[in-house]
Formats: C-alpha cells, structure tokens, sequence
C-alpha cells in the first residue's frame, strides 16, 4: 500500500532531521584541531627524546626498569606532542551541544505529537 501525501512528507522530515542529527552527532564528536601548538609539539618531542635515551640506558645497563621508565616517558612525551591546543571554545561548545539538545528535544516532542494525533484518529 504506498503511502499517503501527508505521510510521505513526514518520512521525509524525518529523514532531513535524521541527516542533520547524524551531522550534529558527527560534528560533536570528532575533535576540533585548531592552531597546532608549537610549544607543546616540541617540548613532546624532546620528552620523547629523553626516553629513548632512557630505553637505551637500560639496555646497556642491563636494568629493566630503567627501560620501563623511558617507554613510559616516550609515551607521555608522544601523547604531550599530539595534544590538541587548549582554547576558549570549550564555552562555545557547551552552548552549541545545549542548542543541539534543545533542537532535538523539539523534534522529538513535534513527532510525539503527531503520533498521538494520528493514534487519536484512528
């Protein structure tokens, strides 16, 4: 049985919300990359030099430990040079996801009312 008008214009309400709701979640979680920070990068860089140099000690010293110790930097010196910047938008995002939340709060009660009508007439 093919669908009425009405209901053919709600399906494809339904589908443009889907596509934005889907873009928004895309868009809220993937991470912004603003600016690269250079300083961060760097100073990640030689963090990660020193544990290297701290592996290899523990090699030719033969002392584990130390290895674990300079694996442990090179890893903390890798995640420090590929930090994201810290900025201001953190109070833009929040207001953006409160927008967000409210927009699909009004969607939803919109097809919440429409079901009930529906159900009523039939």
């Amino acid at each position: 049985m093919p669908l009425s008008e009405r209901e053919q214009r709600l399906l494809d309400e339904m589908e443009r919300s889907l596509y934005q709701n889907d873009a928004d979640f895309v868009s809220a979680v993937t991470p912004r990359r603003g600016r690269t920070n250079y300083r961060l990068l760097v100073v990640g860089i030689l963090v990660a030099l020193v544990g290297i140099a701290a592996i290899v000690a523990g090699v030719v010293l033969k002392q584990p430990v130390v290895g674990i110790v300079g694996f442990i930097v090179v890893f903390g010196g890798a995640l420090l040079a590929i930090s994201p910047a810290r900025s201001s938008a953190g109070v833009d995002d929040e207001v953006a996801r409160a927008r967000r939340s409210k927009q699909h709060a009004g969607f939803m009660d919109r097809m919440n009312d429409r079901w009930d009508r529906r159900q009523d007439r039939h």
